[in-house]
């Protein structure tokens, strides 16, 4: 029983130092002006300026290219190039870009599908003629021993 009062005693003690601490650390932060963030003191950052009336909330804007006319056409946003205003916002022209890009992925899959299905058509009226790659590659060795055979006849 007397061990057990003994650490509750040195536990407290021990809580009441990390406390004064930890105050004194707070004190010292308070004082100096410095932050601790994640075990780096740093100086607090100077305000920012008061922003100039001379700003204003638009978004800027940027003139399109023959290429980004071309891309904005593609997409749907304009019909002929006569609409497509002088400057564009950034946006927009993302919009456009990305629009692009996935009708030329579909394209692109499009194609895959047309080209597998066009291989297997002509496959298949390979295998009716009786022509696969074991009896072309058997064909293709006969024929070079025959021109061998001839060749050792010449000689």
């Amino acid at each position: 029983m007397e061990t057990l009062r003994g650490l509750r005693l040195a536990a407290g003690s021990c809580l009441r130092l990390c406390q004064r601490d930890a105050s004194s650390y707070l004190r010292f932060t308070k004082n100096t002006n410095l932050k601790r963030i994640s075990g780096f003191c740093t100086k607090p950052q100077e305000s920012p300026k008061a922003p100039s009336h001379s700003y204003s909330h638009r978004v800027p804007l940027h003139k399109p290219t023959d290429w980004e006319k071309k891309i904005l056409i593609w997409s749907g946003r304009f019909k002929k190039e006569d609409e497509i205003p002088e400057t564009v916002s950034f946006e927009m022209l993302d919009a456009a870009k990305n629009k692009v890009r996935v009708k030329i992925s579909y394209l692109m899959i499009a194609l895959t599908v047309a080209g597998c299905i066009l291989m297997i058509i002509e496959g298949k009226k390979a295998a009716k003629r009786n022509e696969s790659l074991t009896s072309l590659n058997l064909q293709k060795k006969a024929r070079l021993r025959e021109e061998a055979a001839m060749k050792d006849k010449a000689e």
